[in-house]
């Protein structure tokens, strides 16, 4: 199972279902149409047809019922074989991709002869099994819609799907058409990126077409594929109450290219802070002043500042400050502060510290009221975020368990353990373990014993956390291969923490 494949990020589906009216010519019109929208937004773009063979779709004694919903439709917007492939043909000549919803198994033959790019199956598909059956074998990518579906209706296709190593994603959807705003549940987005972080999850919409509040806030709820009905109208083709026309397709397009701007990161995992923010902060903030003349050499407390601002360049901001500062100067009734705070041993510690908390945070990891937290720094406090890890006891008997937290970009250095055999598991983030020479690149999930006597060291790009199983712990059972961490006693490599 491929993940969060660069196919289906960021990818508008317009889908056509029988707005073609049955008439090859009127279809490729509106593939024209989608086809300039595309161009002019620089979008990746498919175009959606469906596929029913209704020979045998519909039973014989219902074809020319016209009291059985849907039935006429199909029948009067009827294409052949031949004429749906001209319109495949007329997608890709377009530089789109093309994009089909099969109905039953004659459509996915369709679909795999004509070339078709992706098959998407339709929320009333959604558990026909026969069919998903025939779809799965045919190595397509997979979108699939979830309207009317449960939570663990979800889970059935996500585990069918990947126990298969399919490509998929799913869109969330309310069946209803048009579909009520206060029936449209975003926040269920929300829901199935956490529960399925290794999938695409997106937004098919049937709200009315003017209103593009609702793809925005779907982008914002971290939708990465957007679907909507589109059609053409004309003198004698009126459209329904949930498909857009071009023009209002194209404001769907451009609504939702100003959410992405909105909502994207500027900086990969972080927050980006533009210099006319920091300046814009720094204009309004307090700086530290001088109550009266001090000597060099004075240890400072509040008692000899006051905070106002303007703040200037260089200078201490009321933030900054803490009792015990040294004047390095003589300074002058009045005068600003230009001293630097001193980094001690516990500033950095209560730094990593902070640091590791948000990302079990992040994790969704909860410890509970019982461990210890030990602060592994093999060359001091000051190299920590280069060197060492966070190890937090929770359990050592007969078997011990922990959770190491490694901050991005930490390395924990080459050692072996002569009594104690682990096992580590990884549980967020990304993780190299070498052992013996021998790099194991580890994601969420994956699991690498070390036996023991083994050298091994792990180190982390964007940050990890990893849970280690093992034998019970013994103090001193850590060889470090540099001779520098093994000349220290263990206390002037750690800092124990019974909380934090």
């Amino acid at each position: 199972m491929s993940t969060a494949s660069n196919l289906f990020d960021n990818l508008f589906i317009f889908e056509m279902a029988n707005s073609h009216q049955g008439s090859v010519e009127h279809g490729i019109d509106i593939i024209h149409e989608m086809g300039k929208i595309a161009r002019k937004h620089n979008i990746k773009a498919a175009v959606k047809l469906q596929y029913r063979e209704l020979d045998t779709f519909i039973h014989p004694e219902y074809k020319e019922r016209t009291d059985v919903k849907h039935i006429p439709r199909f029948m009067s917007t009827r294409l052949e074989y031949e004429q749906f492939t001209q319109l495949v043909a007329a997608i890709k000549e377009e530089g789109m991709i093309s994009m089909v919803t099969p109905f039953d198994e004659t459509g996915v033959d369709w679909c795999m002869d004509q070339g078709v790019d992706i098959i998407k199956i339709a929320s009333c598909s959604a558990l026909d099994w026969p069919l998903l059956e025939k779809v799965v074998l045919t190595s397509k990518p997979i979108i699939l819609s979830t309207g009317g579906k449960t939570l663990s209706d979800i889970d059935k296709l996500y585990n069918f799907f990947s126990h298969r190593r399919s490509e998929f994603a799913f869109l969330h959807c309310v069946a209803e058409y048009p579909a009520p705003e206060e029936h449209l549940q975003l926040d269920f987005i929300d829901r199935m990126n956490r529960r399925y972080p290794e999938i695409t999850i997106g937004y098919s919409g049937h709200e009315d077409p003017n209103d593009n509040m609702v793809p925005m806030l779907a982008i914002a709820k971290g939708a990465k594929i957007l679907e909507r009905h589109v059609g053409l109208p004309t003198e004698s083709i009126t459209l329904n109450a949930y498909s857009m026309n071009p023009a209002q397709a194209d404001k769907w397009v451009e609504s939702a290219l100003r959410a992405q701007k909105m909502c994207h990161l500027k900086k990969e995992g972080e927050k980006y802070i533009s210099q006319e923010e920091i300046d814009s902060l720094n204009s309004l903030m307090r700086g530290v002043y001088l109550k009266h003349d001090v000597e060099e050499g004075t240890v400072l407390t509040r008692d000899d500042v006051f905070f106002a601002m303007p703040c200037h360049e260089k200078q201490m901001t009321s933030g900054e400050f803490i009792n015990g500062i040294v004047a390095s100067r003589n300074y002058a009734k009045n005068e600003e502060l230009h001293e630097k705070r001193v980094l001690t041993g516990v500033n950095l510690a209560r730094s990593v510290v902070h640091d590791a908390k948000g990302m079990l945070y992040e994790a969704g990891i909860a410890l509970g009221n019982e461990f210890e937290v030990e602060l592994s720094h093999h060359y001091g406090m000051q190299h920590f975020r280069q060197i060492g890890a966070i190890i937090i006891s929770i359990i050592n008997r007969e078997y011990c368990k922990k959770l190491l937290v490694i901050l991005p970009g930490q390395k924990h250095p080459v050692h072996a353990h002569k009594v104690k055999e682990e096992t580590f598991q990884l549980l967020y983030g990304d993780l190299t373990v070498n052992i013996e020479g021998e790099e194991k690149h580890m994601k969420p999930g994956d699991i690498q014993t070390v036996l023991r006597g083994e050298k091994h060291s792990f180190t982390s790009a964007k940050g990890a956390i990893f849970e280690e199983v093992s034998t019970t712990h013994v103090r001193n059972d850590s060889y470090y291969e540099d001779p520098n961490i093994s000349r220290l006693d263990p206390m002037e490599r750690k800092t124990i923490l019974k909380r934090w």
